[in-house]
């Protein structure tokens, strides 16, 4: 009988072992492989374009966005451009403010005050590498059609496709991490990942980044948010930052 009993806690704990395997360790291994899948990509990037092997295809995807007939005419009609104004734009510093801002006030409101301070300290950060990336690299802005936004920095990585990898995926990173429902963390991934891959794709029709810039920015935001994600969760292990659980008042 008692070997019974021993066997059924056994299985129990098997189980229970199994179950949190299923909701933590695939999200864990998934936050790895971006991190370690965007700084191996953004290395292999930026070796590429330092000897210029990716020029030949940066002209060719750069031109297949624009009329043959005029490279100074984007592809689409009028609207379609002033669209790509309106994407890119949300990759602005002013809007990337605003957001993280809005984001913070949210946390704050729900008090998760350690969570806000984190958010606070790992969006600044992600920009603060995205300029200093820029400026070790320093590669000129495409020349060969007109630019329809002003530029003032250097092209490599992207610096919009960056700050709106790092400051979307990373927000929506934490906000997962402290909120409960699945499908709430499943919405807010997916508008994150939207409104990254629309800034970086209108910074290309744009003519103003070669597409190897919107890449590199995307590789390099990705890992960034990754790596936040990581340490939060390591954060909340210790008991340092808010919980899931804590939203429903269970802890």
């Amino acid at each position: 009988m008692k070997h019974y009993e021993k066997t059924k806690q056994v299985g129990r704990r098997s189980l229970s072992l199994l179950a949190r395997l299923g909701r933590y360790e695939l999200a864990i291994l998934l936050c790895v492989s971006v991190l370690s899948g965007g700084i191996w990509g953004f290395v292999e990037l930026a070796e590429e374009v330092s000897e210029g092997d990716t020029q030949s295809l940066d002209e060719t995807l750069l031109l297949s966005l624009r009329n043959p007939a005029d490279h100074t005419d984007p592809l689409g009609p009028g609207w379609v451009e002033e669209l790509g104004r309106d994407f890119t734009a949300l990759g602005g510093v002013g809007v990337l403010v605003l957001v993280s801002l809005g984001s913070l006030g949210y946390l704050l409101l729900a008090r998760r005050y350690r969570a806000a301070l984190f958010a606070s300290v790992a969006v600044p950060g992600g920009i603060l590498l995205s300029t200093l990336m820029k400026v070790g690299f320093d590669r000129p802005r495409p020349d060969l059609v007109p630019h329809d936004s002003l530029v003032y920095t250097a092209s490599f990585p992207s610096g919009h496709a960056m700050m709106s990898a790092v400051t979307y995926l990373t927000l929506a990173a934490l906000l997962t991490r402290v909120h409960p429902e699945l499908r709430l963390k499943a919405y807010i991934l997916v508008v994150a990942i939207l409104l990254t891959l629309l800034v970086g794709i209108s910074r290309v029709y744009l003519g103003v980044h070669w597409p190897t810039d919107v890449l590199a920015g995307w590789t390099a935001g990705a890992a960034w948010a990754a790596l936040c994600w990581l340490a939060m969760r390591w954060m909340q292990r210790r008991g340092q930052v808010e919980t899931e659980e804590s939203w429903s008042g269970t802890e």
